[in-house]
């Protein structure tokens, strides 16, 4: 049995990340980073809702940054047949009604408004702590990181929308859609701002405890590394998958099709322009990412059972398995039923929670150091 031994001296993160609050100010910071990081969860979610009811590019027609229309059927209506002229020229998209049109525009709006709550949230707290010179110059470049990649957030998403009018939807069967690029761009941003969010609020509000353990333990953290970045890499090729609506092309599991590999798995030529256009291919390589995070994270939770580890690594490594089945049951019943928004943007929401379990582990052996032999 592997034996845990605290560290001696104390290892401040604070620290780690250059920042010169005391405690008190700390909790603060915190928990107004916490407040973003509950924000943005909403924000992901909502994005989810946004592309499975196509309401992303209806706000397209609004004046950017934004445009009021007011809340009368007259105002949905004149901007209804503007859509019409402009986006939903094709079959799928003539026979929207104007409660279906009312609901994806405010849902779209929400989600832009939402987006821009976190930026306010976070820069005036912070421009806050700023004045009163509790940053120094670490923190002041981490602030300004921050602050870009929220901004940057914002520029892609209206990047996003704009692709879903531009002149490309020729044929017969294409449908006016924003590009999987640019939305998997929008969503990775969004992940990656979300987790700087999370890990920042995890430093101030439950610093992870210093032990000493042993090589197996290191290799164990690497592991967990591992698992975090599968985790990551399988929701940005959701966003191929709900770009192309791959989850439409085989809706039955375990098979594609009473195959195990599908027929058309590499219909594009060059083969390269299968692995991000093809819809057969997207949702390949999603359920198989799927499947290696699955497999990834059961290892951590085996190996953890064996480990002698802090007490909230083990609890962060439960948490980590039994939210993976979860997200798993959510993903293979979206495929089974169709893509129904409903379990949709709950599976979507579902991998936001598994990447903060995923961080949340990893967090916890943050400070642990081998002990030489």
């Amino acid at each position: 049995m592997l034996r845990a031994v605290p560290l001696k001296n104390g290892w401040n993160p604070a620290s780690v990340i250059g920042i010169s609050l005391n405690s008190k100010n700390k909790s603060i910071y915190g928990r107004q980073i916490f407040t973003c990081v509950q924000i943005s969860t909403v924000f992901v979610a909502m994005l989810g809702i946004t592309a499975c009811s196509k309401s992303r590019i209806c706000m397209v027609l609004n004046k950017f940054p934004g445009q009021r229309v007011r809340n009368t059927s007259f105002s949905f209506q004149i901007l209804l047949n503007k859509i019409y002229i402009f986006a939903f020229r094709l079959k799928k998209q003539q026979n929207i009604t104007l409660e279906e049109f009312k609901f994806i525009w405010h849902m779209e709006y929400g989600h832009r408004m939402w987006g821009r709550l976190i930026g306010a949230v976070y820069v005036i707290p912070a421009a806050i702590f700023w004045r009163k010179g509790l940053f120094n110059s670490s923190m002041k470049k981490r602030v300004l990181l921050f602050g870009t990649l929220i901004g940057c957030q914002g520029m892609l998403g209206w990047y996003m929308v704009k692709s879903g009018l531009e002149d490309r939807f020729h044929g017969a069967s294409d449908i006016p859609r924003v590009s999987q690029y640019r939305l998997a761009s929008h969503l990775g941003s969004a992940l990656v701002l979300y987790s700087l969010f999370f890990w920042s609020s995890l430093q101030y509000l439950v610093p992870a405890k210093p032990m000493n353990v042993t090589a197996t333990v290191m290799k164990f953290k690497r592991l967990v590394h591992f698992s975090k970045a599968a985790v990551f890499l399988t929701a940005l090729s959701g966003a191929f998958v709900a770009g192309l609506d791959a989850g439409l092309v085989y809706n039955s599991y375990p098979l594609m099709g009473n195959r195990w590999i599908p027929d058309d798995l590499l219909a594009f030529s060059p083969i390269l322009r299968n692995f991000t256009e093809n819809p057969t291919t997207v949702q390949f390589d999603h359920r198989t990412l799927a499947h290696l995070t699955v497999l990834l994270i059961s290892s951590v939770w085996l190996l953890s059972r064996r480990m002698v580890l802090p007490r909230r690594a083990h609890l962060a490594a439960n948490c980590l398995a039994a939210m993976a089945f979860i997200q798993a049951s959510l993903g293979i019943s979206t495929l089974l039923f169709y893509v129904p928004t409903p379990l949709a943007s709950s599976h979507q929401a579902g991998s936001l929670v598994l990447l903060s379990t995923a961080l949340w582990l990893s967090h916890e052996l943050k400070n642990i150091r081998c002990i030489p032999k």
